[in-house]
């Protein structure tokens, strides 16, 4: 097993079939069909999901997985064992065991012996009360407040467990692995730990797969999916899922199956690389890897070669994703159209609240005034504006159907052109994401194969020698000078942004080692608060990646308590750096030169 393109047996290739919850079904049966894999990984938790997966579970107990993925399994599961495909996936979610069985059902519906194995270890949610009374106060990293003080109900509590459990099962002849909540990056670090029998203290070749599995955890996000230059993707038609080839020192290439659409290239990687990342220092409860430390080689026919990626120790801690109760909202957009625009929304607000008892008596008010208005429009759509107001409460009635009815009531009775927008149900629960670090020898991974039972330790417990490399700081060019041109943001650099819980990151790369000694010096976080005056009032991190060419922008509290939560109309930021890119610059004309005005 473990074959490249070229029949090097060295290799493990790892693809990726699921990048979210709601990915396309057809991708599993399409890596397996189309071409060399040895395991089949998916990527379905994210940290939303897993409120998603509690709902599921509250109504069925023997729910809390991602069912879709039986779909998958149908489909593929006859042909992976015939061409000896490992699967190993996190779609257990808060329920893998029941998951695990109800693959072993399809199995034997098909008549194939298939191996199954399942994890579990990441639950605390039952441990808490324990865990407090050892002095684990479960803080917020983001808001510094213990989970005791921040006065709502737990819902869910999940570590993010590591790799080796994973391995085990593999060890063990699984030939299916359903994992809880492990690192996204998990899912690919245990098969090439597996294959290449690595050890724990192995910090550069694990450094090397956890790069990787970063990397194609997205689906294809890697090969041409929300890609800033996109007009350079040759087709969006069928687009390939992303293949990593790994080996045995932790060097890999990105690449896809042959025929399919997208586009794998070093600005894909690079892009990839950047999402929903703070420190290049890439924490993971199995190793530490320092992003900026790696080479990107682009060696043509969508195939991007990434090596030198130094890893150090694991931290003391594993960090554990809680959802807690929120409480109850509603949000309603309502459009404003043409001339006075601030004036209506302020006459508009005012009353509303005035019926509804004032914004005081409720827990939480967010008034967002989106100008999408033009002037002299051409069009109805043009001349209009978006009022959107979003309440919450502990009282779900007071966010409910009567709030909702006060809001209507205004149609004939308020400001000119009165229109409102469909929004979501009325009084609807909402949860609070809620980060924080659990010390690591309260985690016990459990591998269940074959009704046995193996207990897994995290690897900062194995008292093995703290290794902790130091990064060689890379000396950036000075910026080029001479006379300037005004173009966009966007015509010169690629972005990647994402949802980091509360927090937003934006990274932003370059394509020419000019490009980025100017964009080293030009964008500061002051800067960049004056490009995003909507970020302004939020506490800024920058990072620097002269390998990569890139900076990453890390912002604190942007998105509120979490996804689910978020009053902003994209509470993952995901459209934060298209919103850059459309920026105005100026930058020297030689940079300039033959780029798109």
């Amino acid at each position: 097993m473990g074959t490249d393109s070229t029949g090097d047996t060295n290799v493990v290739r790892i693809a990726n079939c699921s990048g979210f919850y709601g990915d396309r079904l057809s991708a599993a049966k399409e890596m397996v069909d189309g071409g060399p894999i040895d395991v089949l990984t998916g990527d379905y938790l994210a940290e939303l999901t897993m409120s998603i997966l509690y709902a599921k579970k509250a109504k069925d107990p023997n729910g809390g997985f991602v069912g879709t993925f039986l779909k998958q399994v149908k489909e593929v599961l006859g042909d992976c064992i015939k061409k000896d495909i490992k699967i190993v996936t996190n779609a257990g979610g808060l329920n893998p065991k029941a998951m695990a069985e109800a693959i072993e059902g399809i199995a034997k519906e098909l008549g194939v012996n298939a191996k199954v194995a399942w994890i579990d270890g990441d639950d605390l949610l039952p441990r808490l009360g324990d865990l407090k009374d050892l002095g684990e106060g479960l803080v917020n990293i983001d808001t510094g407040l213990a989970l005791a003080d921040g006065g709502k109900k737990p819902v869910t509590a999940n570590a993010y467990l590591g790799a080796w459990g994973i391995k085990e099962a593999l060890d063990q002849g699984a030939d299916i692995v359903v994992a809880p909540r492990v690192t996204d990056a998990a899912v690919v670090i245990g098969p090439a730990a597996w294959k290449f029998n690595w050890k724990r203290d192995d910090y550069d070749a694990l450094a090397g797969a956890l790069a990787a599995g970063h990397i194609i955890e997205c689906g294809t996000q890697a090969t041409g999916g929300n890609y800033s230059f996109f007009k350079e993707v040759p087709t969006f038609s069928k687009i390939g899922f992303p293949i990593a080839e790994i080996e045995a020192d932790g060097s890999f290439t990105v690449t896809k199956h042959p025929g399919t659409g997208g586009l794998v290239s070093t600005g894909t990687v690079t892009a990839q690389l950047l999402y929903e990342i703070g420190a290049p220092a890439y924490m993971n409860p199995d190793v530490i890897g320092h992003f900026d430390t790696m080479t990107i080689e682009d060696q043509g026919n969508d195939r991007v070669r990434v090596s030198g990626t130094r890893g150090s120790s694991p931290s003391p801690t594993h960090k554990v994703c809680i959802n807690t109760f929120g409480g109850f909202k509603t949000t309603n957009d309502i459009l404003l159209t043409g001339l006075d625009i601030e004036a209506k929304a302020k006459v508009l607000s005012d009353a509303l609240f005035e019926l509804v008892g004032g914004r005081e008596s409720f827990e939480s008010v967010r008034e967002q005034l989106i100008r999408s208005d033009h002037t002299d429009p051409n069009t109805n759509e043009e001349a209009q504006a978006s009022l959107r107001i979003t309440v919450k409460s502990q009282d779900q009635a007071k966010v409910g159907r009567l709030y909702s009815a006060k809001n209507v009531e205004l149609a004939l009775a308020n400001i000119p052109g009165y229109t409102g927008r469909p929004g979501g149900a009325s009084g609807s629960p909402f949860m609070v994401h809620w980060p924080a670090l659990v010390d690591s020898k309260h985690i016990m991974e459990t591998v269940h194969v074959g009704g046995q039972a193996t207990e897994v330790q995290p690897t900062n417990q194995l008292g093995l020698e703290d290794i902790y490399y130091q990064k060689v700081p890379i000396d950036v060019p000075p910026a080029p000078g001479g006379d300037t041109v005004r173009i966009p943001f966007g015509r010169l650099y690629g972005t990647r942004s994402g949802d980091k819980g509360g927090n937003a990151n934006l990274g932003v790369w370059a394509k020419t080692d000019e490009a980025y000694s100017f964009l080293y010096e030009f964008l500061t976080v002051e800067k960049l608060k004056e490009l995003l005056p909507d970020t302004a009032e939020f506490e800024v991190e920058r990072f620097e990646m002269a390998n990569i060419k890139s900076l990453n922008f890390y912002i604190h509290g942007l998105l509120g308590e979490g996804v689910a939560a978020s009053t902003r109309v994209d509470g993952q930021a995901k459209s934060l750096g298209e919103y850059m890119r459309a920026k105005y610059i100026d930058v020297p004309e030689i940079l300039a030169k033959g780029i798109e005005a």
